[in-house]
């Protein structure tokens, strides 16, 4: 009894608890990368679940940075503007008016809005570019010779005002997290001259995870995980290797959306301990579930 009512709290709740309890003892003090792909920030009503789950996190003493996209939101006001968008196996050339369009939206309108949905919920948000605080040096990628799976044929593509990092400042973002801030990166980066460029989130979640030396890297995508067969929910695979992701890729069964994270993943997994997950953002609570459960909700990638 408390206060003359009988105050009880349902069983199943209880359970997951005790559940959680070893999860939050255990990632105390950790520092997570949660990259929220373009689909996932679109819906204001998702957004701000999804920044309430992230503050939850932030209360446990979860250490987290939040890298974001936006690559629908670029295609959807290129396509009324006027702008013809070009994306070969899943990386999109970005010409001088896509630039232009990806600083409006990266920059502006969903590092605004991300940040925003956090500071409702409690967090001290930071909204940062790859240029801010030189967090990011890039260079312009080099044109490069590819495949196109679709025809077969080698073609030579240029990206554009596409960039590869070459550096990053990882001490900018450990001042801002021992003090309790969360910084919110955006995909624009800068080398010496000053020249934007675009860079795949996906690329630079794992960059900054790396440099951090992050516990998890999670992909907030608009999918459950990872399939055996793309069409099928009864295949997601709970779990991967390294070594069995290498195996999909070769088999040619990941989609051309999933191939930039491939490479992420990859690269994260070849140089330190940090585990991958991909899990279904636009999904209440699937966060909450992939961290603080046993069974999660999406797919967990491991070295080994």
């Amino acid at each position: 009894m408390h206060g003359g009512e009988e105050r009880t709290m349902p069983h199943d709740r209880l359970e997951l608890l005790r559940e959680a309890l070893p999860y939050i003892q255990k990632f105390k003090g950790k520092t997570f990368v949660v990259k929220l792909g373009g689909k996932v920030t679109e819906d204001p009503a998702t957004r701000q679940s999804l920044a309430e789950e992230i503050a939850l996190c932030h209360q446990v003493g979860i250490r987290i940075v939040v890298v974001h996209g936006g690559g629908n939101q670029v295609t959807h006001l290129a396509r009324r503007l006027g702008v013809e968008q070009r994306i070969v196996l899943g990386r999109r050339i970005t010409d001088d008016e896509t630039l232009e369009i990806a600083k409006m939206i990266f920059a502006g309108k969903i590092n605004t809005e991300v940040a925003a949905a956090l500071h409702r919920s409690g967090l001290p948000a930071v909204g940062l570019t790859g240029f801010d605080g030189s967090l990011i040096r890039a260079r312009r990628r080099r044109p490069q010779r590819l495949v196109d799976p679709a025809t077969g044929r080698e073609q030579t593509i240029d990206y554009g005002h596409v960039g590869d990092i070459e550096t990053v400042n990882g001490q900018l973002l450990q001042l801002l997290l021992e003090n309790g801030y969360l910084p919110v990166v955006c995909c624009l980066a800068a080398d010496d001259q000053g020249n934007i460029f675009n860079i795949n989130a996906d690329t630079l979640a794992a960059e900054l995870a790396i440099a951090l030396e992050a516990e998890k890297l999670i992909l907030l995508t608009d999918v459950e995980g990872i399939f055996l067969k793309r069409d099928d929910p009864t295949t997601k695979l709970s779990r991967l290797t390294l070594a069995q992701l290498e195996e999909l890729l070769a088999s040619g069964r990941l989609t051309e959306g999933m191939l930039p994270k491939a490479d992420a993943i990859r690269r994260v997994l070849a140089r330190g301990h940090t585990t991958v997950h991909i899990i279904n953002g636009c999904r209440r609570n699937a966060l909450l579930q992939e961290i603080f459960t046993d069974a999660g909700s999406g797919t967990m990638i491991s070295a080994v």
